[in-house]
This record gives C-alpha cells, sequence and structure tokens, in this order.
C-alpha cells in the first residue's frame, strides 16, 4: 500500500494580519471527514490562538512558543512535523508562521523533510495575509513584511472592507511592485477564502535558490514583553530581578499589592486599549478577567488599534492573576509604548 503524501499549507503575513482568523475561517468549508492539523508558531509564552483554534473543528493543534521557527527553532519544527505525521496521520498540516518569520526558510526546510523522508510531506503552498488597513505603514519600516509579500504563491488581502478605495489602491499598488506576478485574492470578511483558490497548489518557489540565501535577522524587527497582574507563578520564567513594575523600578516575585489578582474593570480596559500607539505597539494577546455585569475571564486580541474580547475557561489564569498578556512591538520603544496600560492596569513587564 503506498503511504499519502502530507501537503503542507504555510500561512505567513505580518504581526495581526488575521492569519488565524483566515485559518478558521477555512475548516467548515472543508469535508467533515478531512483531517487538518495546525502547527502554530509565536513570539512569547502565551498560548492565545491555540485556545481559539481547539475550540474549532481541527484534529489538533500544536505550538512552538518564544521563537520563530524559520531560523532558531530549525529543530523544533521538524519534530513537530514528524509526531504530527506519526500521531494523527492527517490530510492535510497547516502551519501558521510568527508574524515576523522569512517563508523562503521554511519552504526550503520542508522541502529537504520531502526528500529526507521519502514524501511523507510536500509544500503546497505559501500563503501570505496582509492587513488592507495598515499594510503601507508596517511595509515601509519593515524587511520582514516586504520580504512575505513578494515570496508567496497567493496573497490574500484581508481587512479591506474597511479602508476606502483610494487607500485599498495604495496598498495594491505596493503589492504589485513588491509582486507583479502573484495572484492577489480579497478575503469575505470572517469567511475568508475558498480552500479550493489555495489548496492544490503544489507550490514550486523552493526552486529560486536565490531567496533561501538571505539572512534571518528578522528576529531584531519584533520586541515581545509578558505583562501580568497577579502571580508570575506558572509563566515558566526564572524569576528574578527582572520583574519590573508599572512605575519601572525592579521586582521580585511575590512584591504584589494584596488586590492585585481583582479582575480589571472592562471600561478600564478598553479605556486602555483604546489609548496604544499602534505605531510601537503591534500585538496584544493573552488573558484578563474581567468585572463587568459579572466577572468573567477573556481571551484578548489586540492588533493595531483594534480587538476582540472571546470568552474563555476561567482556568486559563490562575486564582491569584488577573492579567496575563504578551505584548509585541517596534525594538527599543515597546516598552515605553505600553507604559500608560501598565500604569492604568497595574501590570507588571517580565
Amino acid at each position: 500500500m503506498t503511504k499519502a503524501t502530507i501537503p503542507i499549507t504555510v500561512f505567513t503575513g505580518f504581526l495581526g494580519a488575521g492569519k488565524t482568523t483566515v485559518i478558521l475561517s477555512l475548516l467548515p468549508k472543508l469535508p467533515k471527514d478531512y483531517k487538518v492539523v495546525l502547527l502554530k508558531n509565536e513570539y512569547g509564552d502565551v498560548e492565545v490562538d491555540s485556545k481559539l483554534a481547539k475550540e474549532s473543528s481541527l484534529t489538533a493543534v500544536s505550538e512552538i512558543l518564544n521563537g520563530c521557527m524559520c531560523c532558531v527553532l530549525v529543530g523544533q519544527m521538524q519534530n513537530a512535523l514528524f509526531e504530527i505525521r506519526d500521531q494523527y496521520h492527517p490530510d492535510r498540516i497547516i502551519i501558521e508562521c510568527s508574524g515576523s518569520a522569512f517563508p523562503a526558510t521554511l519552504a526550503f526546510q520542508i522541502r529537504e523533510m520531502e526528500i529526507n523522508t521519502g514524501g511523507d510531506f510536500k509544500l503546497d503552498s505559501i500563503i501570505t495575509v496582509v492587513d488592507a488597513e495598515n499594510f503601507a505603514g508596517y511595509e515601509d519600516t519593515s524587511p520582514t513584511a516586504k520580504m512575505q509579500a513578494s515570496y508567496t504563491d497567493i496573497i490574500l488581502i484581508n481587512k479591506w472592507e474597511s479602508v476606502s478605495d483610494r487607500q485599498l489602491d495604495t496598498v495594491l499598488d505596493h503589492l504589485h511592485t513588491l509582486n507583479d506576478l502573484t495572484p492577489k485574492l480579497r478575503c469575505d470578511g470572517r469567511n475568508g477564502v475558498d480552500p479550493n483558490l489555495i489548496f492544490g497548489i503544489e507550490s514550486k518557489l523552493f526552486l529560486d535558490k536565490n531567496a533561501h540565501n538571505q539572512d534571518p535577522s528578522h528576529i531584531e524587527e519584533v520586541e515581545t514583553l509578558t505583562l501580568y497582574r497577579g502571580s508570575a507563578a506558572g509563566l515558566g520564567h526564572k524569576h528574578d530581578d527582572d520583574h519590573v513594575h508599572a512605575d519601572g523600578h525592579n521586582g521580585i516575585l511575590g512584591n504584589r499589592s494584596p488586590d492585585s489578582h481583582q479582575s480589571i474593570p472592562l471600561e478600564k480596559l478598553k479605556e486602555s486599549l483604546s489609548e496604544l500607539s499602534k505605531e510601537s505597539v503591534w500585538r496584544v494577546k493573552g488573558f484578563v478577567r474581567v468585572q463587568g455585569a459579572n466577572v468573567e475571564t477573556f481571551i484578548l486580541n489586540w492588533a493595531f488599534g483594534r480587538y476582540d474580547l472571546t470568552q474563555s475557561d476561567p482556568s486559563a489564569l490562575t486564582e491569584d492573576s488577573s492579567v496575563r498578556l504578551t505584548a509585541m512591538g517596534e525594538r527599543g520603544e515597546l516598552r515605553r509604548a505600553i507604559g500608560s496600560l501598565c500604569k492604568t492596569l497595574g501590570l507588571s513587564i517580565l
């Protein structure tokens, strides 16, 4: 009996482009018996998107945290793919890259695995999701964003409904300049796109030898910080003098006010989020215990000025914690830019 080759679809796109939303929108359009496993890679140590994904019809979700698998975490990606193959035998693996991943490097890694396993895997396509609201801004400052739009089989234009025709034309002009030949498809809001448009591409991008030689020093573009209120126990970090409270002074685990575990008033949370600078802060995601009509735990997903609050299991936070977030943004500016958020909500920076 001939073994089935597992096609791999890779999703790239800058921070906050909407990759997870697009991926999850594909699932209801697939046959009921079609098994998809999602392998996610993200900076930080808060498994936010995996919590969302596990509530979907995915067969399984695996997440690689605290680094980028196109460079420093190459071995972890390969091991994760082998584990997915052996444990689930899926019909397809979807890899969702961190917002600063170089797609060319991943393409070559998957191609090497295809050769070394005798065809157990194959690169089907690389899909780049572009945020139409913010692309013209971050494309000017991020070499990675340009690389993602240049090295791809298909570009999905997301969040285009909320921009003017002139703004959309500007985004399209930039994309055509970067990559004139690649198809550019508009997402249908949260309905995403038809899987038939992006599955079965059988990418040949890895044949471009020059793309593989680019230095993945992109990791320096993004700074990542952990924000918390309450106990930092269980965050998986060395608890030493690296903890910084909202007033800027170093602190250590346990130097928190007695009420630091209490919930955050909903209006205060909304006001704080509305004041964040999307020029220096690109993503804030994690868990917040919120006081509204009732005390509830939510998944917070903030990107470039827009955010969602999705109800979550209270066990996502320990009893003595009320906030656990990962903030991502411009290196050298992020800590200053989130200062007001930390002060208002009483957060510490890890």
